[in-house]
């Protein structure tokens, strides 16, 4: 049994007797139905509906706190201090809980809720020093999962809650009322209009870089994030890949011909072109 350590991450500990209540109207997780025993992915976004911050999401004995990188925690608290008004709660920043991960259930450990949508359960341990992850185990099963997190995937204020799978994963509620951003990415949903995804990148060889262009056909159609030897993580507008998947066309990540795959717990699938747009585009 091991403990790989998870560096460079802080905590935004929010506590008091409506700190469930104030985080309930702010972020996309629906905290009222997080367990004690679980941690879920969620974000706070703008009014436009794009991530301005992601987080793990858990209880503690007196509310709830917010496991972000250290570098957006700072920002993650003055925002959140700027919605606190009167409201009976307090904030505080944290960097000194040690964070890890672990493959097999262990006592005081918490369900990762990402992992345990994708079938492959891993585990987040608070207070505990890890191992360093030389062998790039939790990137590498991350990838696997198909599991994006900021920097890495994506920028933020650059994607929406559905280009990350946030609907699919546990970490965006279309059910518990308003939060920031909430009408336009409903209006998504409901529109059925999110057209980029994260999708299981494959490819003959290593991949290139991190920012790399996957193209089709010469056309841009997403850019590569997460790495780890031939497998990897890109955002793709699923439309144009569904065109090029059913016209054969090679799709790479820079010169490298790769693979691409929607997670299969999604339950999603890539567009099929129809015959009469084909015909249309045909006939000029």
């Amino acid at each position: 049994m091991s403990f790989f350590a998870i560096p460079d991450r802080a905590f935004v500990i929010v506590s008091g007797e409506t700190a469930v209540e104030f985080l309930q109207a702010l972020i996309t997780t629906d905290v009222i139905q997080l367990t004690a025993d679980e941690v879920r992915p969620g974000a706070l976004l703008t009014p436009q509906g794009k991530i301005l911050f992601d987080f793990l999401v858990s209880r503690t004995e007196t509310g709830l706190r917010l496991e972000t990188s250290t570098e957006q925690a700072p920002a993650l608290l003055k925002r959140l201090t700027l919605y606190k008004l009167r409201a009976p709660i307090t904030l505080a920043l944290d960097t000194e809980i040690d964070v890890a991960v672990s493959f097999d259930a262990v006592e005081g450990a918490l369900l990762d809720v990402r992992f345990a949508t994708s079938g492959s359960p891993a585990y987040r341990v608070y207070g505990t020093m890890g191992i360093a992850d030389t062998e790039g185990r939790v990137d590498a099963a991350r990838i696997a999962a198909g599991i994006a997190v900021s920097g890495a995937d994506y920028a933020l204020q650059d994607a929406f809650p559905h280009d990350i799978l946030l609907d699919k994963n546990g970490g965006l509620s279309f059910r518990k009322g308003c939060y920031v951003g909430q009408e336009v990415v409903s209006r998504m949903q409901h529109r059925g209009t999110a057209r980029r995804r994260v999708v299981t990148v494959e490819g003959v060889s290593d991949l290139p870089a991190s920012g790399t262009a996957i193209t089709a056909g010469g056309k841009p159609v997403g850019t590569l994030g997460s790495v780890a030897g031939r497998s990897g993580l890109a955002i793709v507008r699923i439309d144009k890949a569904g065109d090029a998947l059913a016209s054969q066309t090679d799709i790479l990540a820079g010169d490298v011909k790769v693979a691409l795959a929607l997670p299969a717990w999604t339950g999603l699938a890539f567009p099929v072109p129809s015959p009469n747009t084909e015909m249309s585009e045909a006939g000029g």
